[in-house]
Parts: C-alpha cells; structure tokens; sequence
C-alpha cells in the first residue's frame, strides 16, 4: 500500500481520507457494549426534557453547556435516545476537525504533511477517548479547527469578508459550547504575529475576536454564579503538570524538524506538492528546489512546468507548520494552567481542542520523514505514511480496545439500571447515595417501575436542576422507617466519596441501625444493594 501521487493532487480526496479515518474509528465500538457513564447520563437526561425545562434548569446549572443540551434535545426529539445518537454527533466532530487539520497542514507544507496530521489526530489517545463521548468536547475541537482553517486562509491572502464572519461565528459557536473555548484567540494572536501578518489581517482578525467574545462574555459572566459545579476539580500540583510538559515537548519536537526540513513539507516525489516555503518567497519552487518566479499558473493552482500541479504560493504573512501548531498547543494548555491558580480549572477535556496543534505538529514530522526517505528512494517515501499509520494503530491497538470497554469509565449508568430491573419488587422504596446517583432513574425510568423514590421532594424537571430536591433529613428518616424493602443504588468502593451531607449521613445511619443487607452487588462502578427492615425486637 502506497500513498497515490493523485490523491496528493486532489485536496478535496487529502481532508476526505482523515474524515472516512476517523469515521470509522469512531463507529469502531460506539456503544461500548451499551454503557453510559455519569457525564453522559447528564446529557441524556437534560435533553430528554422540554425546552421550557431544560432553559429553567440552565438558570440554575450547567449553563455553560447551554447550546450543546439544547442541540442534543433536537436530535433525542428527532431520532429517539440511544447510544448511538448521543455519541454520533462527537463522531461527525472529530471527523469534520480532521479534515481541517488535514487541510491546514496540506496548505502549509503539502499533502504528507495533511495527511499525516489528519490520520494522526484521530489516533491520538485522548482524542480517542472523547471520539466516543456524549459531551461537547468534540463538537469545540471541531469548531477550534474550522476557525483555524479560516485563519490560515486569511494569513495566505485568501481572505474575505464573509471569511472573517464566519471565523468570528465559529469561535463564537466553540464559546458558546465552552467558553474557555476562547483560549484559542490568544493561540490564534501568537500566529499571526508569528507569521508577521499584515496590519490589516490583524485588525480585521481584533475586530471578528473581539465581536466573538463579546457573544461569549455575557455566557461566561453568568456561569460564575454556578462556578460551585466545579468544585470537585483538585487543586493544580506537580504530578498534573506531566502529562502537558511531554505533549509540549513532542510538539516542540515536531516544530523543530519541521523547520529544519524547510519548514515540514513532506513533499511528495515527483508529485509537484511542495510550496515557496522552502525559499521564504511568495513564488514557484521548481523540482530541485531552487526558487523561481511567481507563475500565475501555479498560483491558480492550474498545471504549471512539466505537467505538474502546483498550489497557490503562499504570500507575505504566510504561517509555517510550527506557527500554527505550536500556539494552538502551548497557549491553551499554558492558559488552563494559568487560571487553575486563581481556580481549580485544570482537566484535560477542556483543552482537547489543543489537541489539533499537536496533530499538525506530528504531520510536521511526518513531512519530515517522508523528505528523508524520498532522498534515497522516491518509491519508498510512498510507503512511509501508511507504515507509520499501521504502526501506530497496531501499537495503540491495546489503549484503542481499553477506550472502548465500558471499563475505561468511572461507572456505567444502564448497568445499574438493569440490575435494578432484576432485583425490584413492586412497592419498595429507591435510595440514592449521593443524590446525584438518581441518574440511573433519570436515564432509564422504566427500569424503576413499580418502585418509589422515597427521599425526593421535588422532581428534576418541576426544581430546575439536574438531581432534584430531596427532603429534609427528618422526613426522609420517616419515609425510610416506613419501608419494609429499601433498594440503594450508590457508588462502588473505589469510587465512592465519603458521606458528607446530613441528609445521606441521615440515609445511612438508618439503614445501618434499622435495616439488614440481604443483598450486594457491584457492578461497573457502582453498588445496587437491597436492605430489609429488622423485625421489632419483642418485648421481655
């Protein structure tokens, strides 16, 4: 299997092959074996509920996933809940983003360079693990990646006034979905005056940030109110910062080579695929490198010399590899880390759209391969891309199999649902340890049919919130006492928090005193256990 020099001509086929890539690893045990764990059993429930419900419970919670509950709401209305309509749209994501990536390296440094970084991105193990996942990280790594598109266009000279509408719409969708989204505008700023972009680009770039932040900021002021969501985010320590510090220097890595190869072009041999970057000029490479004049053939994309299809010649402002990637990895990560000290903020899956740097940076590498091999053998450097591609899957093959079990997730929601199903009787009363474990009810309520939550006072849907409200602790301490069965479903050892409020403190003092286990079970990170009232000791 080698890559065809037609295909590296073609950069509609150069963004459609990372996309069908993707695709398929995405389809590729969708729904991990029917589970859903807690985040996504978020997901679900809110978009199973009314607009008007789901917009009284966002003055109260998770305002800032607005948009996305609101789209998920739309397509749970249209196609009915199921694993696959909740994950697809993270699918159809993370494709779109790899065909942008694919078109951004291609642009930059050639075909290899976009292939490579397309095809890498969808291997990437974090990438692989929100590839399947029913939150809105994917959906801002998509977005980050068209409005990085959109810029790159704009730095070579392509850009239009419908081009930066469209930019300042995409980042203002990406912050509307998370607003720490807009970290991409500081990535975005370091390239621009990387590339040494014209004064214009710039102010037109100010003008469509600053109107996309304005969309933003009323968002992002209003979610601090419910900043306590966050709560459980640890503060930042040494041990966090590991995993970013050997991203950075991978990246930087592939920064490095890339420049050192005349900027990562990963020129195909013999395919006419390399730009003026190998020069600094705005004009036409020829075949053995040397710089000639502009030719508006080639810069028309039309053939140029010797039958060969040349791309439009980058023009004054235009980015390396390393100017686009190394930003829109380094800033984000830097960034969360910089707000993680005046707040708890740091978890990966904020900044997954930093990702995208280093999938560009990694078909830098690639380009740099393939120039290598092509030195010695213009057949062999064919074969380099799809040889890496091969060895990274069968060397990730163990992470992809793991990513894909029900195991790789902190619980499974359905799981203890259907456990539930087998051990209820008709009649008993339902516990849940901490609240927001009546999850497992909200996702799959017929699986509690017959029986009564005995501790709720008032519904998710009637509160506008995402577990409801429970009773005082003395009324929930009569209702349990009634009981002559009591199902709880908490968490597993392991897993589980210690018992802070009164309210559960109260549910587990009275099943302890009052009630007898008769029956325990864990199962994928959590614990569905069945108590039975003690008889009532008999007088002496």
């Amino acid at each position: 299997m080698t890559c065809d020099p037609r295909v590296l001509r073609r950069p509609l086929l150069v963004g459609l092959i990372p996309a069908v890539w993707t695709v398929v690893l995405g389809l590729w045990g969708l729904s991990r074996q029917n589970s859903v764990w807690r985040d996504e059993a978020a997901t679900w429930q809110v978009a199973r509920r009314s607009t008007g419900d789901i917009v009284r419970m966002l003055e109260h919670v998770d305002v800032v996933h607005s948009l996305y509950y609101l789209c998920m709401h739309g397509l749970f209305a249209g196609f009915g809940p199921s694993t696959t309509v909740l994950r697809l749209p993270s699918v159809l994501a993370v494709a779109a983003a790899a065909a942008c990536v694919a078109l951004i390296g291609h642009r930059l440094a050639g075909a290899y360079v976009g292939l490579g970084a397309g095809l890498a991105l969808g291997l990437l193990p974090a990438v692989q693990f929100y590839l399947q996942e029913g939150r809105p990280y994917a959906l801002v790594a998509a977005g980050s990646a068209v409005s990085t598109l959109l810029l790159v266009n704009a730095l070579r000279g392509r850009a239009r006034k419908r081009t930066w509408a469209a930019y300042a719409c995409a980042v203002l969708v990406c912050g509307w979905l998370n607003w720490l989204a807009l970290l991409i505008l500081p990535a975005h700023l370091i390239t621009l005056l990387w590339s040494r972009a014209p004064r214009g680009v710039r102010v037109r770039w100010a003008v469509a940030a600053g109107a996309a932040t304005a969309g933003v900021l009323p968002l992002a002021l209003f979610s601090l109110d419910q900043s306590g969501q966050v709560s459980w985010v640890p503060p930042l320590t040494w041990h966090m910062m590991i995993g970013p510090a050997i991203l950075l220097a991978i990246g930087g890595l592939g920064g490095l080579l890339g420049r050192r190869a005349g900027t990562g072009t990963g020129t195909a041999p013999g395919t006419g695929m390399g730009t003026a970057e190998r020069t600094g000029v705005a004009g036409r490479t020829d075949r053995t490198g040397r710089a000639g004049p502009p030719d508006l053939a080639d810069r028309a994309g039309r053939p140029g010399p010797a039958g060969t299809v040349e791309p439009p010649g980058p023009v004054t402002g235009s980015p390396s590899v390393a100017a686009v990637g190394l930003p829109l990895l380094a800033v984000p990560q830097l960034g969360l880390i910089g707000l993680s000290l005046v707040k708890p903020l740091f978890v990966d899956r904020y900044i997954l759209f930093s990702l995208l740097g280093l999938a560009l940076l990694i078909g830098a590498l690639i380009g740099r391969a393939v120039d290598e091999v092509a030195r010695r053998s213009r057949p062999a450097a064919r074969c380099v891309l799809p040889v890496l591609v091969a060895v990274a899957l069968v060397a990730l093959l163990p992470q992809s199999l793991a990513k894909r079990s029900p195991a790789s997730r902190v619980d499974d929601v359905l799981a203890a649902a259907e456990r539930t199903r087998q051990l209820k009787h008709d009649g008993d009363g339902v516990l849940f340890i901490p609240a927001a474990r009546r999850d497992t009810w909200l996702v799959t309520p017929d699986a509690f049919t017959g029986t009564r939550d005995i501790a709720l006072a008032e519904t998710p849907e009637k509160s506008g919130t995402l577990k409801g409200v429970e009773a005082s602790p003395a009324r929930v301490r009569a209702a349990m006492l009634a009981q002559r069965r009591i199902l709880l479903v908490t968490d597993a050892t392991g897993v589980a928090r210690p018992t802070r409020g009164r309210r559960d403190r109260t549910k587990a003092e009275v099943l302890a005193t009052h009630f007898t286990l008769v029956s325990d079970e864990r199962i994928r990170g959590r614990r569905v256990a069945v108590y039975e009232r003690l008889a009532p000791a008999s007088g002496g």
